[in-house]
């Protein structure tokens, strides 16, 4: 087996991984909301789906199309996934080079997900990802 086609276990997730390769079974979707891009502008369609494993579980966020790919009660194989913190939260995200696949017939075969490690109820916190101007260090030149 490739490492690209390396699974990882969804208890091994830790904010900022790339290229993760999960098999999953979704648990259960929170309702569809609208938000607005705040590069774009543009109404975006989002919902988050309780996905996991036999280690434990996590929020795994869709935009737009990929909301009708994820449903209860099936099972995926995510193909270049990362991991992000959002309010403090660890979610699994799928980006514009990852995909979302079912796995037909495989649900018999699951092992049951373990949905008290839920690694979104652990409180991270969040890394800032700007400098605010003039804080850069080093000396001052006057």
């Amino acid at each position: 087996m490739s490492k690209s086609e390396e699974f990882r276990n969804v208890s091994e997730l830790r904010p900022g991984l790339k290229g993760l390769n999960l098999k999953v079974k979704c648990l259960s979707k929170n309702e569809e909301r609208e938000v607005v891009s705040k590069n774009t502008g543009d109404n975006l369609r989002l919902n988050e789906a309780l996905v996991g494993d036999a280690s434990g579980c996590i929020l795994f966020t869709l935009w737009n199309d990929d909301i009708e790919k994820v449903q209860p009660d099936h099972i995926y194989k995510l193909n270049n996934s990362y991991t992000t913190v959002f309010k403090g939260s660890l979610r699994l995200n799928i980006g514009r080079n990852g995909t979302v696949e079912e796995l037909d017939g495989e649900l018999e075969n699951f092992p049951e997900v373990d949905e008290v490690n839920n690694l979104s109820d652990k409180i991270y916190e969040e890394k800032q990802s700007f400098r605010p101007y003039g804080n850069y260090g080093g000396r001052r030149k006057y």
